[in-house]
């Protein structure tokens, strides 16, 4: 039974106003059940609770308000008070549905999953109405225990039953990915679709499953259906976008997102995209306005602002873009790729310090590539920090053994540093990895280029 507010004859109005008021009306109790049932859904517990105890009070022994009432003490975690309430139901209604569905949520929340589905199973059994909610709970539980095969049977029996539960059939999909099986999703939900042609959510699903597998005019026409089912759903029109933008048809790209910007209120991500396109496109006037778009909508969109990095890194236009960096960096600092970024304009405008320490964050943050083990030593050496630029490299052994790049450094730093058989011991290794490395000492070490410690490392053996 739904409510509407506005109608004085309903018994919602007819209980707020008892509310407001010292005068105890009387309703019977599949009103308290409708009244109680209409509060959980919009999650206003305080007055579900006020309508079980005034419905208990007028209705003792109903067990279908008992059994909100047990819903309610699930709902706090107060699991022991609803296990004994629910003992008392089932010794007078061992065959009531609801208190199997009760006791499985409770198992559930106490991590029991395998139990919870026993008991959800002989729900099924005594179910004498229709079993999709069951089939989907019992799917969930399945999640729970990572058997993902088992749950998308469950979610496709839920959809046998029920084919407009569409939380089912986003589980369902969401159990075909993850078992990678995109052609089997393919098939179920051409399908479905074959007995609800008009499903939007189906149609859109049946796209994203064919850009999996890269059949991307397939997955067009998909998108396509789904908005001639629902020519508002904002969804498809992103996806489309976003496939039109791998064909590098950019134009129709555009056209997708800024449709979905009329059709609700705009979206960082549509407008992002909507730059990327002219970008790519060589608008850069365009480009950089959208990018600007994006960050008012969005301010914490850290990828806003990384664009508009990129865009004046492209440019050549280094201020800008550390000040935009910073703004990523601000919002997200953890991200490895801002950090090398940064590192990378502070480095191209020369600010060394601030480099290196991008570098250095770089690194702790997982990024070991060598080019950036490399480049934090090249510029510790700068800025004369040998010994700082010897631990760089140490550490990068580890990562890249018999390495010449490293040896070459290694070798000229500790000749700079007046550990000779360090030197020599390094500098045998280059010479061993990679001889023609040498331009290393070269450019890094001219002093070391030039003096004998070299040459005669590189005196051929009579």
């Amino acid at each position: 039974m739904e409510f509407s507010p506005n109608n004085n004859e309903l018994p919602l109005t007819k209980f707020e106003s008892m509310l407001k008021t010292n005068h105890v009306l009387f309703f019977d109790s599949e009103e308290f059940e409708n009244i109680i049932h209409y509060y959980l859904d919009l999650g206003k517990i305080a007055l579900a609770k006020k309508a079980i105890k005034l419905g208990l009070d007028q209705h003792p022994t109903s067990t279908n308000l008992k059994l909100f009432k047990v819903e309610v003490y699930v709902f706090e975690n107060k699991l022991e008070e609803a296990d004994v309430m629910l003992n008392e139901l089932y010794n007078l209604e061992p065959h009531n549905e609801e208190i199997y569905i009760q006791k499985a949520n409770i198992l559930s929340k106490r991590d029991q999953h395998e139990d919870a589905i026993d008991l959800l199973k002989k729900a099924i059994d005594l179910s004498q109405d229709d079993a999709s909610d069951l089939y989907s709970l019992i799917g969930m539980e399945y999640l729970f225990l990572d058997k993902f095969e088992d749950a998308k049977d469950n979610f496709i029996k839920c959809l046998e039953s029920d084919l407009e539960d569409y939380s089912a059939l986003y589980n369902m999909v969401y159990c075909f990915e993850f078992l990678e099986q995109h052609q089997e999703a393919i098939d179920y939900l051409n399908i479905y679709i074959d007995k609800n042609p008009y499903s939007e959510v189906a149609w859109h699903q049946l796209g994203k499953q064919y850009v999996a597998l890269k059949r991307h005019k397939k997955a067009i026409a998909a998108f396509d259906f789904a908005i001639i089912s629902d020519d508002t759903f904002v969804g498809a029109y992103i996806e489309k976008g976003k496939v039109l933008e791998k064909l590098k048809r950019f134009e129709e790209a555009i056209e997708c997102y800024t449709t979905s910007l009329t059709l609700d209120d705009p979206t960082s991500f549509a407008l992002l995209r909507i730059g990327h396109c002219y970008e790519k496109l060589g608008n850069q006037e365009l480009a950089v306005q959208y990018y600007y778009k994006t960050v008012h909508e969005d301010p914490l969109l850290d990828k806003g602002w990384v664009a508009i990095t990129k865009f004046y890194n492209k440019q050549r236009n280094f201020q800008k873009s550390l000040h935009y960096i910073n703004k990523a960096i601000n919002i997200d600092s953890e991200n490895v790729k801002y950090w090398k970024l940064y590192a990378q304009i502070n480095h191209r405008l020369n600010h060394l310090e601030e480099a290196e320490r991008g570098f250095k964050k770089t690194l702790e943050l997982g990024n070991y590539e060598l080019n950036t083990w490399l480049t934090r030593c090249d510029i510790l050496i700068e800025i004369d920090e040998p010994e700082a630029a010897i631990y760089n490299l140490l550490q990068a052994m580890e990562f890249y053994p018999e390495n010449a790049e490293i040896e070459y450094r290694l070798a000229g730093l500790y000749h700079v540093t007046n550990e000779t058989e360090k030197a020599s011991f390094h500098l045998k290794n280059a010479l061993l990895y990679n001889p023609d490395y040498i331009f290393i000492i070269e450019e890094l070490f001219p002093e070391t280029y030039k003096s004998s410690f070299l040459k005669k490392a590189l005196k051929p053996k009579e």
